[in-house]
């Protein structure tokens, strides 16, 4: 518990574990336009496959459990299921199985396992260490309809000697502090060194938008030459110390208090 996905040693090999959960009127909203169907099939798988990516490990198999509201309906339904097929197809994924189910509000819940040969091929969130250099892949802050999860990127960087490695789904004004309070150090982030998605306006909503499912990653520096051939792009935003476990941000020198998605119940 606690790191993007869970870890479980199956017939010899590392069966790596996630489940994700999309509700429709809390994580998306089909009657005003902003979302598709296909979109949020496309997004709810991308969501989890995006967990696999930050462990470094391989897709395997998906199954998708569906809540369909008699608002929903059946085509709407269907165009989910399309769009998260057309994303499994892209992503080396197989949608084998699931499950069908009145709702109340249409909810797609997806469970995703990739595998491992080792633990060494694997990365979590504590491993970060002082010294070490903070890098995220890709733009931040533009919300894609259609996200990929980074799932190659994910193996390279674990490759390449990456001791920490989260998703950015809650933004990463929330997903920096992740890594650095489950490693008991600080992640001192340089915000005008964020890299801007398409339309973002600044380095404030790049930190926390959310849902970029891009990687922020912790390496040392004598391995940031071996992490930096990911081809998305990997950009260095700051770098890990001694300080209290959690993450500083910080513009031009100036501290900033962010918070990325806060999960309330």
């Amino acid at each position: 518990m606690g790191d993007d996905a869970a870890v479980v040693r199956a017939g010899g090999r590392l069966c790596v574990t996630s489940v994700d959960a999309m509700v429709e009127d809390v994580h998306f909203r089909l009657d005003d336009g902003s979302s598709s169907p296909f979109d949020v099939g496309w997004r709810a798988l991308a969501g989890a496959l995006s967990d696999l990516a930050a462990m470094g490990a391989k897709p395997g198999e998906a199954y998708i459990a569906l809540g369909v509201s008699p608002r929903a309906g059946e085509e709407r339904a269907l165009e989910l299921m399309r769009g998260a097929l057309e994303l499994a197809s892209r992503a080396g994924t197989e949608l084998v199985g699931g499950d069908v189910v009145a709702a109340p509000v249409l909810t797609a819940c997806v469970t995703v396992v990739g595998w491992a040969d080792a633990e060494s091929e694997l990365v979590g969130r504590d491993g970060a260490r002082a010294g070490d250099l903070v890098g995220v892949t890709g733009k931040l802050g533009g919300r894609p309809s259609r996200p990929i999860p980074r799932l190659e990127e994910g193996r390279v960087l674990a490759r390449g000697g990456a001791h920490a490695m989260i998703d950015l789904s809650d933004g990463l004004a929330a997903d920096a502090r992740h890594i650095g309070e489950s490693s008991g150090v600080c992640l001192e982030i340089e915000l005008e060194k964020l890299p801007l998605g398409e339309d973002v306006v600044g380095w404030e909503q790049a930190a926390t938008a959310g849902e970029d499912y891009e990687l922020c990653v912790c390496v040392a520096p004598r391995d940031a030459e071996a992490a930096a051939v990911v081809d998305v792009g990997l950009t260095w935003i700051g770098r890990v110390t001694d300080g209290p476990p959690g993450a500083s941000l910080r513009h031009r020198g100036r501290e900033r208090r962010l918070q990325g998605f806060e999960h309330s119940w």
